[in-house]
């Protein structure tokens, strides 16, 4: 227990320090993951802690990453993909595999230990490169969804890879791993769980099917039901529990059959993308995704062999700047083949330009094969370990050198156009949020409704009112939900505590957002204001209106004029609010705030003169 402790306890000193100092810098948090690693691994070598073995838990982090990066999406936009991820991906692991093959073979190996090196150095930081995009909010640029099916692809190829590479087995290699493979089985008798070992080819493809199949239909019909029976205790550690236990009994199935964890992952964010429960899911399973993913990285630099790399380091630099070159001048001639121009074609090409965390998997695959000596394993390890390190270097080039030239190129005369596409949130889904809602709809913009009342959620479902579960007053769910990118935040929830809290926090956090917020009373209504909302609707407002000027029309006045008459009444009302609203005091009612009540008087005795003779007027043209 002290052991486990004092390890976790060093991790996170390292990140805690080494991150916000890299961030600082601008170097970015996956370098600082990085450093801190390399920095602690004196340490963790005293400790004699396996790193390996660490690395492994930790490559969750990439498993949970991907299933957020599913939840992004939905079946139809990953259709919309297809000719990236055939061609695109297809196309930069087949060319990338070719070129590595060739200079390989110019450097004397073998043709399949060649192969077998290109198809791992052929793979990208799926890791790294998703989470510098959205740190950077380049997720969604041209370059970053051509970069994202890309390492989609490369994630999907890995299945094949793993199938095939055994079949390029050096013979003089064989022999060697057999008398290892004894020596070791001799001291150790335990073994891995498997569903599909000693079974027949045909045998393992219908497990593998079944295990796919078991993931999609219980995306599609079991997970919702859960999920709903567990948000009726309104307990939010339970929810995260379900949802962990989702994503880990997903991974498990997926490693029980051969398959890869992060693919199997994604595909199941893929069927929950259209779930009610899906912003919900992403702030619950976020938190674990980011330390994981630092854990993952702070293992990557722990991992480094020094001795090694000090004693061969001209020669692993230079294979490093080599695989860097060499998957950037394919992804840039990917780039101009598929019409990516601009600072989106170097943002794609130098962001994934480095080696991936797959490869650690692949190149202890391949020894384990017969296909790699040991001695090339550890190397590449080195190349693909520091290709990795070197990354947010990268991205540093593109940031201060690449993307401003191609900005003031762009500010001199080409506008590229962007689609127009305002994010709208609407908190609560009662009968206000749900009315504006459909109102929005029927204009063609899409909100993301948020509500956390399990019955109105299922009650909207049946009328094909999409919207999510969960509670809109919290931040991390807000941020799950786009909030950062939205261009129109509505509040609507019938909680005036809430409303308030909200949007203090809203206006803190993002000043820039339009926010119409639901007033109560007209205490709410100054509150709000005194918080920066300058959108208010006052919730009952409007029917008073309505209904004095039913009561003029009752008293004998025409439409028209009665229409009139409320409208100066609207604007007046306006007014006086505005005027005495830097009188209100938070948490003050107004019978107790003497300033209030004296600059509210002051005004009245002001204006409401002119306001009768105002109606006056009006009510002698009607009688005309």
């Amino acid at each position: 227990m002290t052991d486990a402790l004092l390890l976790t306890f060093v991790f996170l000193v390292a990140g805690v320090i080494s991150v916000p100092i890299a961030s600082r810098l601008g170097l970015g948090s996956v370098l600082g993951y990085l450093l801190a690693g390399i920095i602690i691994s004196p340490l963790l070598a005293l400790l004699n802690v396996d790193i390996s073995a660490l690395q492994h838990f930790a490559e969750l982090g990439v498993v949970l990453m991907l299933f957020l990066v599913g939840l992004e999406l939905n079946p139809k936009k990953l259709w919309a993909l297809k000719s990236k991820l055939l061609g695109l991906g297809g196309g930069q692991v087949a060319l990338t595999a070719a070129f590595i093959m060739g200079l390989g073979m110019l450097l004397n190996q073998d043709w399949r230990t060649s192969l077998a090196v290109g198809l791992v150095l052929a793979l990208s930081s799926t890791a790294i490169v998703i989470q510098t995009l959205t740190e950077k909010g380049l997720m969604k640029s041209d370059g970053g969804q051509s970069s994202f099916a890309v390492l989609l692809t490369q994630d999907i190829v890995v299945i094949p890879m793993l199938a095939f590479i055994p079949l390029l087995a050096a013979p003089e290699l064989i022999e060697s791993l057999s008398h290892t493979t004894n020596m070791a089985q001799a001291g150790n008798h335990s073994e891995t769980v498997s569903l599909v070992a000693g079974l027949a080819s045909w045998q393992k493809m219908l497990v593998t099917i079944g295990a796919i199949a078991t993931v999609i239909l219980s995306g599609s019909f079991l997970v919702t039901p859960i999920f709903r029976y567990i948000a009726v205790a309104q307990l939010r550690e339970l929810f995260t529990a379900t949802a962990l236990m989702f994503v880990i009994g997903t991974t498990l199935l997926m490693s029980l059959v051969g398959l890869s964890p992060a693919l199997g992952t994604f595909l199941a964010g893929v069927v929950l993308a259209n779930s009610p429960y899906r912003h919900e899911l992403e702030s619950d399973i976020a938190p674990f995704k980011g330390l994981l993913l630092g854990l993952f990285f702070m293992t990557v630099g722990a991992g480094i062999n020094f001795t090694l790399l000090f004693s061969h380091f001209p020669t692993i630099l230079g294979l490093t700047i080599g695989l860097i070159m060499v998957k950037a001048t394919t992804l840039l001639l990917l780039g101009w083949i598929f019409n990516i121009r601009g600072s989106n074609k170097w943002l794609f090409a130098l962001g994934l330009a480095q080696a991936g965390e797959f490869g650690f998997v692949l190149l202890s695959f391949t020894v384990s094969n017969a296909v790699i000596s040991q001695e090339i394993a550890d190397t590449l390890l080195l190349v693909v370990a520091l290709s990795m390190l070197l990354t947010p270097i990268l991205f540093i080039v593109y940031d201060q050198i690449i993307a401003p030239r191609y900005a003031s190129d762009q500010s001199a005369g080409h506008h590229e156009e962007f689609p127009d596409e305002n994010k709208i949130i609407i908190a609560g889904s009662g009968r206000v949020g749900s009315t504006i809602d459909n109102i929005l709809r029927l204009a063609n913009y899409h909100s993301t409704v948020i509500d956390f009342s399990v019955k109105r959620l299922e009650a909207l479902e049946r009328f094909g009112v999409k919207n999510y579960f969960g509670d809109a007053t919290r931040p991390d769910l807000l941020e799950a939900a786009g909030i950062d990118e939205a261009s129109l935040f509505i509040i609507a929830i019938d909680n005036p505590e809430q409303t308030t809290k909200l949007v203090k926090y809203v206006k803190e956090k993002y000043p820039d957002l339009h926010i119409i917020a639901r007033a109560f009373d007209n205490n709410h209504v100054y509150d709000l204001w005194a918080y920066g909302c300058r959108d208010i609707i006052r919730e009952n407002f409007d029917s008073s209106l309505r209904m004095g000027r039913s009561a003029f029309e009752a008293l004998g006045i025409s439409q028209q004029k009665a229409g009139k008459m409320i409208e100066v009444f609207s604007q007046h009302d306006k007014v006086s609010m505005i005027e005495v609203a830097d009188a209100h005091q938070i948490g003050v009612p107004f019978h107790e705030n003497k300033t209030f009540i004296a600059r509210l008087r002051k005004y009245l005795e002001e204006k409401n003169p002119q306001l009768q003779a105002e109606m006056k007027r009006i009510q002698g043209e009607a009688k005309d």
